[in-house]
C-alpha cells in the first residue's frame, strides 16, 4: 500500500508499560511508537497501516475523568490525522473497558473514523458501548492477546476499506436497518406460526432482551451484629443536587453522608425524580430513606449500626445497563467499607 493507514492506539498504564496498580492515577500521555500490545498489532497490520501514536492513561485517572479524557483524546488524536483508532483490548478489566469504550465512541463520533476495541462479554463496558463502537469478543485475560489483537486489526481494516466486518466478529450493536421485504408483516407472522405448529424451528425477527437473573442474597443471621445501609432509587438528594443526578434516564448515582443525623429533614434533603408524585417524599424524606426508624432500632440494640452514607439515584426510565453498573459499584463500595456484616435496605417508588 503506497500510503499506509495512520493508526492511533489507546492503552492503560499496565499495557502501556508504565506500571501496575501503583500507576493507575497516571495522567494520559503520548508516545510516537507502538508499545506493548501495539507491537503485535503493528506486526499484524504490516505495511497496510502504521501506528503513528500510542496514548497511555492510568485506569483510575481515566475512570475519574472519563468525559474529559475522551474529549482530550479526540483533540490530541486529531493532530495525527488518523484513519483508524484502536483501544485495548481490555478483556474483563472494568475500568480499562470503560475508558476504551468512552474514547472509541468519542473518536468515532467527533472524527468520523472507525474505532475498534476488544473486551470480554463480562466487561460492564460492553453493554454501555456496544451500540456505539465495534467491540471484538475476547477472553477474560491477556492469555489470548494475540488472537484479540488479530481480530481487532482485521475488523479495523475492513472498516477502513468501507466493508462491513463478518457477522459474529464483533458484539451485535442492536442497530435497526430498514429493509423492503417481499411479504408483509402479517404474512410472515402467519408463515412463522404455521411453521411453528408443524414443529419447525423458527428464528424470531425481533430478539427479545435477555435480562440477568440475580439470585437473592442469603438471609442475615443476626441483625444485632449487622450494619444496615440505606439506598433508594426514589431520587432523594441533598439540596442543590451536588452530583447532578438526572430526574429520568439517570447515568449516575450519589453517595451522601448521614453521619450524626437522627433523621432525614426537608431542610437538608429534597427529591429529584420525574416518575412519581414526590410531594410526600419532599415533605418527609424519611419515607424513602427511613433513617429515623433505623436510629431507633440501633438504639434498641435490634441492629448493630446504621451506615454512615446513603446511596441514591432516580430509577425513572434508567437503562438496565446503567442500573446494573450502579448496583455493582454500590455493592463494591459497601463491601469495602463494611465487609460481610452488612445489609442494605433499598427503597423503590
Amino acid at each position: 500500500m503506497a500510503n499506509p493507514l495512520r493508526v492511533v492506539h489507546y492503552l492503560n498504564q499496565f499495557f502501556g508499560q508504565m506500571g501496575g496498580e501503583g500507576k493507575a492515577h497516571l495522567p494520559w500521555q503520548v508516545r510516537l511508537e507502538p508499545i506493548g500490545p501495539g507491537l503485535a498489532l503493528q506486526q499484524i497490520l504490516g505495511d497496510r497501516a502504521t501506528i503513528v501514536a500510542t496514548f497511555i492513561c492510568g485506569d483510575n485517572f481515566a475512570a475519574e475523568n472519563l468525559e474529559d479524557t475522551a474529549r482530550t483524546v479526540v483533540e490530541r488524536a486529531a493532530n495525527f490525522s488518523p484513519d483508524l483508532f484502536l483501544a485495548g483490548p481490555a478483556f474483563a478489566a472494568g475500568r480499562y473497558g470503560m475508558a476504551c469504550g468512552a474514547v472509541c465512541r468519542a473518536v468515532s463520533q467527533k472524527l468520523g473514523i472507525p474505532a475498534v476495541t476488544g473486551m470480554s462479554e463480562e466487561n460492564p463496558a460492553v453493554a454501555i458501548y456496544r451500540s456505539h463502537v465495534y467491540i471484538v469478543p475476547t477472553g477474560k485475560s491477556a492469555a489470548r492477546m494475540r488472537e484479540a489483537i488479530s481480530q481487532m486489526a482485521q475488523i479495523a481494516l475492513c472498516l477502513a476499506e468501507g466493508r462491513l466486518p463478518p457477522a459474529g466478529s464483533y458484539f451485535s450493536q442492536g442497530i435497526r436497518e430498514l429493509r423492503i421485504m417481499e411479504k408483509t408483516g402479517a404474512q410472515r407472522a402467519v408463515d412463522m406460526l404455521c411453521a411453528y405448529l408443524s414443529g419447525t424451528a423458527v428464528p424470531t425477527e425481533l430478539p427479545l432482551p435477555q435480562f440477568e437473573r440475580v439470585p437473592p442474597a442469603p438471609p442475615i443471621q443476626d441483625l444485632r451484629q449487622t450494619t444496615i445501609v440505606l439506598a433508594t432509587e426514589g431520587g432523594v438528594i441533598p439540596h442543590g443536587n451536588p452530583d447532578g443526578i438526572e430526574m429520568s434516564m439517570a447515568t449516575k448515582f450519589g453517595r451522601y453522608s448521614i453521619e450524626g443525623l437522627t433523621g432525614m429533614t426537608p431542610d437538608r434533603f429534597t427529591v429529584a425524580h420525574g416518575g412519581y408524585d414526590n410531594q410526600y417524599a419532599k415533605a418527609d424524606p424519611n419515607r424513602l430513606i427511613p433513617l429515623d426508624v433505623l436510629r431507633d432500632l440501633a438504639a434498641e440494640g435490634k441492629i448493630g449500626a446504621v451506615g454512615d452514607f446513603f446511596y441514591t439515584t432516580a430509577g425513572n426510565a434508567t437503562s438496565v445497563e446503567h442500573a446494573a453498573r450502579f448496583g455493582r459499584e454500590i455493592a463494591q463500595d459497601i463491601r469495602n467499607m463494611y465487609g460481610d456484616r452488612v445489609g442494605v435496605i433499598l427503597t423503590s417508588t
